[in-house]
């Protein structure tokens, strides 16, 4: 069994990292890529311009909750020197987590019981901002989810080790003045081995290190079912 079959296979119903009375009817997906032509049409590297372009995408779709990106190539790290957009080799562009695209002050739930495995603020321009990060157990397999672009206050009192109890809220969505200059959403990523990592993992690959990464990090919608 793969490691994203066994994921699928923890719950027959969707699990949710935002509010549980949203239905499904109300999240639409979002091209975000770098062949979307639309994204022509403003400037990319404004979080403002990004705010307007999705509320109108969401109002035009009648939908609460964007989400999509997960393989999915953008141009919109090439604003920023973390992403390394100098060398066509090695230039991070490729997004390995689900983006959830809603207000900023939005609360996130846990999708899983867990513990909190570490959290940092990972404060590069175009980075995550306020992170956390949960450790699971599901029968003998552990594995890692992580929440990005979270405000400030979510990371008050929280504690490694902390237990966290599936629904529970654990964050609320950060403005783009302290979650990486991004108009206000969750990066939710799941993560097999965290590598070392504390408070933080790679949410953006590039294409020599996608395999790895893909297999390290699989579709976060095995747990969402949100398409």
């Amino acid at each position: 069994m793969t490691f994203s079959s066994f994921l699928r296979g923890i719950s027959s119903q969707p699990l949710f990292v935002l509010d549980n009375d949203i239905p499904l009817s109300q999240y639409v997906s979002i091209d975000l890529s770098e062949t979307n032509t639309q994204l022509h049409s403003f400037n990319v590297s404004s979080s403002e311009d990004w705010s307007v372009f999705i509320n109108d995408y969401c109002n035009q779709k009648q939908a609460k909750v964007a989400f999509g990106g997960y393989n999915e190539k953008r141009n919109i790290y090439k604003r920023s020197n973390y992403f390394n957009q100098q060398n066509a080799d090695t230039e991070r562009n490729i997004h390995l987590g689900l983006d959830l695209w809603i207000a900023a002050g939005t609360t996130v739930y846990a999708p899983l019981e867990g513990v909190i495995h570490s959290f940092a603020i990972n404060a590069n321009y175009g980075d995550y901002g306020p992170t956390l990060v949960l450790k699971h157990q599901v029968h003998d397999v552990i594995f890692y989810t992580l929440y990005g672009h979270l405000s400030l206050d979510s990371l008050a009192d929280k504690k490694v080790g902390q237990p966290i109890q599936q629904g529970e809220p654990i964050a609320t969505l950060g403005t783009a003045e302290v979650n990486g200059d991004y108009a206000p959403h969750l990066h939710f990523q799941i993560i097999r081995d965290m590598e070392g990592y504390n408070g933080d993992y790679p949410g953006v690959c590039n294409t020599k290190n996608l395999d790895k990464f893909l297999q390290n990090c699989p579709d976060p919608n095995v747990l969402l079912k949100l398409s």
